[in-house]
């Protein structure tokens, strides 16, 4: 495989974390102007006194994060909020691990009752756009508040034209590595590139500790926050950058699947094609494996529980590809629902979660377990304080949206939710031929994207 090591063009408009229109937007700059991390606003806009509204209701609803403290903090400030305005606010979370969230987002657009916020995740504000308020006023305010958007969380969001939800957060995924046990056959830095992966992974897998990756379906989607970053990675692509023609038949396409194919039996458990939402977790603690995709919640588990453990882990990019470095987030959106009877209180409650004071908060209870939607956190001092969780700090910029090179759409929504690029990777670790993986794929987005 050769890796030219070069990032996509369009990277470059994300220097800041930032798409440039986005950028010139915010900053108040003319079309044009250099993007310069000197540019970005460091005002934050000011969050009106709460209106009394006595009597009223408001349910919002989430699921689970890694770090209990972190929910705990949102039931307090909602508390806080509903206090100062005489509303009753009921802050409902639902099991991550049991991925219960989408089903219930599902029942409650259909039935036209329930929660009036729901956060959703990933794509979602696509997939539900028809049952979600409008919410730019939210947006942009929130947007200022942050110095900007990154791409991929403002892209999930961002529908024909419309905010169908407020960025909340990004739950950045990297690589957790077993550093001690990477050094031990000679490798002093995670490698950089998919060829030094593969071969350093031979080397572990041989003395029984091998890499470790879903590729089942799982809730919140471990697999395709994998998948899709590693297809990108080989040039592959599911549409055209028309957001429409499919494009998942190519040589790019090829070359990662039959790549995959070898590498997944050579450096990984493979086990891990039915492996559910926290199997990585429970194999990399109990030291199965010496790799995986992960956010921040394995370190914090072993910090509390095996602090020798933690000693011993690191975390790292992706590794980079013929066509470059891609990443996909698990992204957080508040959404309103159209059905709500409370939607201008709603907007308020969440603009004070948004508010810099108390965000800020919340992120330090969370100990950047999940990072603000634009680049205002990077500065944070929270990043000075463990050298393990630096490569956190700006990773929101790598992040690309499901539908990549195109805007995200509803189909690339569907496409997600229904697992094919997962499917065309495990069809082939599991002996199918490549091509024919391949060409199932394209069938299946074809009944997709059909017009």
């Amino acid at each position: 495989m050769n890796n030219t090591n070069t990032q996509p063009d369009h990277e470059q408009d994300l220097e800041n974390g930032l798409t440039r229109r986005q950028f010139l937007k915010t900053a108040g700059l003319a079309a044009g102007a250099a993007l310069t991390e000197g540019a970005l606003l460091t005002s934050t806009p000011k969050i009106a006194a709460p209106m009394i509204r006595k009597g009223t209701k408001l349910h919002l609803l989430t699921d689970t994060r890694a770090v209990p403290a972190a929910d705990e903090e949102l039931q307090r400030q909602a508390e806080k909020w509903g206090k100062q305005t005489g509303v009753q606010v009921t802050i409902e979370i639902v099991s991550n691990i049991m991925g219960e969230l989408q089903p219930r987002t599902e029942t409650a657009l259909s039935s036209g009752t329930g929660p009036d916020i729901i956060i959703m995740a990933h794509n979602w504000p696509h997939l539900y756009a028809d049952g979600c308020v409008d919410v730019d006023d939210v947006a942009e305010k929130v947007e200022k508040t942050f110095g900007g958007y990154y791409k991929q969380i403002r892209d999930s969001c961002f529908v024909q034209g419309h905010y169908k939800a407020a960025p909340n957060v990004i739950v950045g995924y990297a690589m957790v590595y077993r550093e001690d046990w990477f050094r031990e056959i000679g490798a002093e830095k995670f490698p950089e590139t998919w060829d030094d992966f593969r071969r350093l992974g031979k080397v572990l897998k041989d003395k029984g500790r091998p890499f470790g990756q879903s590729f089942s379906h799982t809730a919140h989607y471990d697999a395709p926050l994998f998948a899709y970053p590693y297809l990108w990675s080989f040039g592959g692509k599911e549409v055209e950058e028309d957001s429409k023609t499919i494009a998942l038949d190519s040589p790019e396409t090829l070359q990662a699947v039959e790549f995959m194919a070898a590498l997944w039996k050579e450096a990984f458990d493979e086990t891990g094609l039915f492996w559910d939402n926290i199997a990585n977790n429970r194999a990399f603690l109990t030291q199965q494996i010496s790799c995986t995709l992960n956010p921040t919640s394995i370190y914090f588990v072993a910090k509390q529980h095996n602090p020798d453990l933690a000693q011993r882990i690191n975390h790292a990019l992706l590794p980079t590809g013929p066509a470059g470095r891609f990443h996909h987030h698990l992204t957080y959106e508040f959404a309103i629902m159209k059905y709500s009877q409370n939607i201008e209180a709603a907007k308020e409650l969440i603009l004070f979660l948004m508010d810099k004071s108390n965000y800020y908060k919340w992120f330090e209870v969370s100990e950047g377990f999940a990072v603000a939607p634009g680049p205002d956190h990077e500065t944070h001092p929270i990043w000075q304080k463990d050298p393990r969780l630096s490569v956190f700090r700006n990773i929101g910029r790598l992040g690309r949206a499901i539908g990549y090179p195109g805007p995200p759409t509803r189909y690339a929504a569907e496409a997600l939710s229904k697992y094919i690029i997962v499917d065309v990777f495990a069809r082939a670790i599991q002996g199918e031929p490549p091509k024919n993986a391949i060409e199932w794929g394209v069938n299946e987005l074809r009944k997709i994207y059909k017009s």
